[in-house]
């Protein structure tokens, strides 16, 4: 599989000649993958197929049916994992793992329903920030029904359960992915109709301050895809799903290069004994590809 390069340093993250291999097949639309640091599994969401299924190495089976069309998902600092679920509007948190009792974190503001929870990390003192546009209200996708808040927002769901929304109002039209700098000094927020990135200040409060535009024009007319899924390494380059496959760029928003994945990609997430394995859910199948650069170190990747 062909990599374009625009310079030098793409090969740093990643060799020209490696190879996009398909870990699994024949799902409806995968989402959310997630890895265990001391079990050593992947989790990844089938979301049409309200399936979350689990890759150990070997084999792909399913783990959880229903999963209130579960999207994107995470751990926290004591490995219970966090759930954006579409069909019921909320953050789910399962005790001890996939398998433990469910309880949901948020699911209203302002006395009114979530859209759709869909994307989903973690801060290193344990407070969670997600992403929550319309696309669980879409049929296929979610439960159609009519929205209840009237904007999209990113939220903060303090350790006290305090849920607090941490931008303007309409500022995004479809907030999707996110992610925190190596420091986590910064948070990124793409959004998949504008089809750009920003970047903000993240203050001692938890707070996002200082909003600017980090990447735009995430497009190519000849190419499918579009910002979704998105990820910080080790050395603070941004993965960002876009069309034809995924685009990395550099901490100072240089474009870096590009990988070509076969399917239109939707997340992605490092795993691994060494994290230098980067599995990649696209559309109907399960990819991954081995990569020269780990993940940006968070709470539970040392659990």
């Amino acid at each position: 599989m062909s990599h374009a390069s625009r310079i030098k340093s793409l090969e740093e993250l990643v060799n020209k000649s490696a190879a996009v291999r398909v870990i699994g097949s024949g799902f409806e639309f995968t989402e959310g993958p997630i890895w265990h640091p001391r079990d050593q599994f992947l989790l990844f969401s089938d979301i049409p197929g309200d399936t979350r299924r689990r890759f150990d190495g070997k084999v792909v089976r399913e783990q959880a049916r229903p999963s209130n069309k579960g999207n994107g998902m995470t751990y926290d600092a004591d490995l219970n994992l966090l759930v954006c679920e579409h069909s019921t509007s909320s953050v789910a948190r399962f005790v001890g793992g996939a398998d433990g009792a469910r309880e949901v974190l948020a699911s209203h503001f302002e006395g009114k329903e979530l859209n759709s929870p869909n994307d989903i990390v973690v801060s290193k003192d344990g407070s969670i920030y997600f992403t929550d546009p319309t696309y669980g209200r879409m049929p296929v996708f979610g439960v159609e029904r009519p929205v209840q808040l009237g904007f999209q927002g990113v939220y903060r769901i303090a350790t006290d359960r305090t849920l607090d929304l941490m931008v303007g109002k309409y500022l995004f039209t479809q907030p999707n992915g996110l992610c925190f700098s190596p420091d986590e000094r910064l948070l990124y927020v793409n959004d998949t109709e504008q089809a750009n990135i920003r970047v903000f200040d993240v203050v001692d409060s938890g707070a996002l301050t200082n909003m600017r535009v980090f990447a735009s024009g995430i497009t190519d007319p000849g190419e499918a895809g579009a910002p979704d899924g998105m990820k910080c390494d080790a050395q603070g380059n941004i993965w960002v799903t876009a069309p034809g496959g995924l685009w990395i760029y550099a901490p100072d928003g240089a474009l870096i290069g590009k990988i070509t994945v076969p399917e239109v990609v939707a997340n992605l997430h490092w795993g691994g004994r060494d994290w230098r394995t980067l599995f990649i859910t696209a559309s109907t199948s399960l990819y991954a590809i081995d990569v020269k650069v780990g993940p940006h170190q968070e709470a539970f990747m040392t659990a």
